[in-house]
């Protein structure tokens, strides 16, 4: 006998998958599921969409749509699927045209794949008419997507299932959906981690231990909160301040590069012992504060001074300083990588790492240690944004996170959202 991939569904699963087969919910139009990581709501709802689409309609057209395809593919489609086919559903997708034919006994349908990245991706969806939507994580959507695929559920019966993790409670999704779910007919389930069975103790309180401050509120919590204080709370001089740093063998500098505002470049060395990336060293100039502003190639200068005989595997800098880019390159000596930029989704991975410990600072980077106590939020009113001061160290620290340290070793929340 071949053994179900699932423990069984919590309640609030199973009502996430069979909402609309009950009396009591057949005027809703909608479905909205949100609350905390690995709370099990994508596994239940895109279970539930196939299934009130199996059984309510046959050779119609619906979408799937996530942040972008190959996201929505690794999250939500190549499980779904897996699963699907355990319960006896034919599968046969069409990669190159980006649709999944899904079919039981004599009832097919057709489900199209959208990504709604960034505001042009509204037109990819146009044109289209459909028997329902799934939006996976809707709130990292631009607005005009989600509604131009709403506007393809023109048939009778269409329904919408929306599925996301909180953001700050300014969001468009949230003011206009979340709190207005019962003037839009939609059922809304918020959960929680206690609400996947799947999910043990363990990992729970592992979760629990990943997070602090706004990702905890949200992530663990599952709650859509303003975003204040200090960006990086669980950052501690106890734990993250090294009086000796121990031998490293790979070396990396980052760049935060300015010409008015501070430059901030930092030297990272790889501890495989310990499995620890430490700043051995930085470089900070503030041409305001020194009453001098410097040119690229005195910049560069310090940039070798840093290096000093070490082997640099590359040096990773603000994809906008196009002269300090193109000054690096004509000295010919280090290779250049243009960091990953998402200001957002940096924090984050910053966070994780210092939280993880994956992240030393030796006692000479003094004004990094300095920038993380003062380096805080904006105070909220479209959205979550850190404040443009004491940034500088910051951003260099983001941007080797975000370019060497999570590709080489993404951090568990990530590798868990890719596995939802």
């Amino acid at each position: 006998m071949q053994q179900s991939p699932f423990k069984p569904f919590s309640p609030k699963q199973q009502l996430a998958m069979r909402w609309w087969a009950m009396p009591q919910y057949r005027d809703c139009d909608a479905i909205i599921c949100d609350g905390a990581v690995r709370s099990g709501k994508t596994v239940c709802m895109s279970l539930g969409f196939v299934c009130w689409a199996t059984a309510c309609f046959q050779g119609t057209a619906f979408a799937l749509c996530g942040k972008t395809i190959t996201a929505l593919r690794r999250n939500v489609v190549t499980p779904l699927l897996q699963t699907l086919k355990t319960l006896g559903f034919s599968c046969t997708e069409k990669s190159s045209h980006n649709y999944v034919e899904i079919a039981l006994g004599s009832r097919s349908n057709r489900f199209y794949l959208f990504g709604g990245r960034d505001e042009s991706s509204a037109a990819l969806i146009q044109g289209i008419t459909l028997g329902g939507v799934f939006l996976d994580e809707v709130a990292l959507m631009p607005r005009t997507f989600v509604e131009q695929a709403l506007a393809r559920c023109s048939l009778a019966q269409a329904k919408f299932w929306f599925n996301c993790n909180p953001d700050h409670p300014y969001h468009w999704f949230y003011r206009e959906w979340i709190q207005k779910a019962k003037e839009k007919h939609a059922l809304y389930l918020h959960f929680t981690m206690a609400d996947n069975p799947g999910l043990s103790q363990r990992v729970r309180q592992r979760y629990e231990r990943l997070y602090s401050g706004i990702f905890y509120e949200r992530f663990v919590l599952g709650k859509w909160t303003v975003s204040s204080g200090v960006v990086y709370p669980m950052f501690s001089k106890e734990r993250h301040v090294v009086q000796h740093v121990p031998p490293c063998e790979r070396f990396y500098i980052s760049c935060d590069y300015g010409t008015v505002n501070p430059s901030s470049f930092g030297l990272w060395g790889y501890c495989s012992e310990e499995d620890i990336w430490y700043r051995l060293q930085e470089y900070y100039y503030d041409a305001r504060k020194e009453g001098c502003s410097r040119t690229d190639e005195a910049h560069y200068a310090a940039l070798e001074a840093l290096a000093g005989e070490r082997q640099i595997e590359a040096v990773v800098i603000d994809p906008s300083a196009a002269s300090m880019i193109a000054c690096i390159a004509q000295h010919g000596r280090f290779r250049v990588i243009r960091a990953e930029n998402d200001v957002l989704a940096g924090i984050q991975r910053v966070s994780m790492a210092l939280q993880q410990e994956q992240l030393r600072f030796a006692a000479v980077c003094r004004d990094t240690i300095r920038e993380f106590g003062m380096y805080c939020w904006e105070e909220a009113r479209h959205g979550d944004a850190p404040k443009k001061e004491f940034d500088h160290a910051m951003d260099d620290v983001r941007y080797f996170v975000s370019t060497v340290l999570q590709r080489q070793k993404p951090d568990d929340f990530f590798t868990a959202a890719l596995k939802r």
